[in-house]
């Protein structure tokens, strides 16, 4: 893990939170392994949430029909997006890990770090039509989630009232991430860390440090790569794709499942 670079994009409100003390940790932890890491502070930043014409510098090509991902990718090209973004990009650009650490909040990330992703992952820099999903521009980087949340994990089941966790982080980690390129390693997911004892929220911080100690080295959750896709046939799976499946019990991912059983913990746990 030396010389490696961590970027930790990180929103929460107070440094005397659970999220504030998961990304010291991290910070603590693989500075001592030698890795060199940056923290966007999202809220002291004071980052702008909202993807508007204001995140371009001069003129956009139409105004009168202002379409965000075209014109900032035209913007990104000519070097015109604004300095909160290109900073936001330059961090990007030199990570070899990014670690979103946040609170979830209505089952997804804060307004402010979607903000974050709806500015700084801007077309032409962080995806294609062409480099996207497993061709993706970021296919050698990797990326995390690292999020407390508000309810007991038994909620979070396929039994539980707020349904399966792997489906609600299916729009983040495949949607977004991997999206990207990303190598998506594990969530670290701390549950109801509000509603525990001092003594349980220490065993989770130990769990958090205990892994840093090898994260780099983790193999990323599965994905079914872009070639088993007919992008002639609207992106459907290959006939081939389906007739290796076929006598399996389980879909190939939660998204992607072939009208099978989801497979269980899939954006969970890698190698499942």
């Amino acid at each position: 893990m030396a010389s490696k670079k961590v970027l930790i994009v990180y929103a929460h409100q107070s440094s005397g939170s659970f999220n504030s003390a998961a990304k010291d940790a991290a910070v603590e932890v693989l500075t001592a392994k030698g890795c060199t890491v940056e923290v966007s502070d999202l809220y002291a930043m004071k980052f702008k949430a909202t993807a508007t014409a204001e995140d371009i510098t001069g003129k956009v090509k139409n105004a009168d029909h202002f379409c965000y991902g075209e014109e900032t990718k035209l913007a990104w090209e000519a070097g015109k997006l604004t300095a909160d973004i290109t900073e936001e990009q330059s961090k990007l650009t030199e990570a070899d890990l990014v670690i979103f650490q946040f609170p979830m909040y209505w089952f997804t990330v804060p307004a402010i770090m979607k903000g974050w992703m709806d500015r700084v992952l801007t077309l032409g820099f962080a995806f294609t039509h062409e480099k996207r999903y497993s061709q993706g521009i970021f296919k050698d980087k990797k990326a995390m989630l690292s999020f407390t949340t508000g309810s007991q994990e038994s909620m979070f089941s396929a039994n539980g009232i707020n349904g399966d966790m792997n489906v609600t982080l299916w729009p983040l980690q495949n949607g977004i991430l991997h999206y990207c390129g990303f190598q998506v390693l594990a969530p670290q997911i701390f549950w109801a860390p509000s509603h525990v004892p001092s003594e349980a929220r220490g065993t989770m911080l130990e769990g958090w440090r205990t892994r840093m100690q090898g994260l780099l080295g983790e193999h990323p959750l599965a994905f079914t790569p872009l070639d088993c896709f007919d992008g002639e046939k609207g992106y459907q799976l290959k006939p081939e794709v389906h007739e290796k499946h076929a006598a399996k019990e389980f879909g190939l991912t939660v998204g992607i499942h072939l009208g099978k059983a989801l497979p269980p913990n899939n954006q969970m746990k890698a190698g499942v």
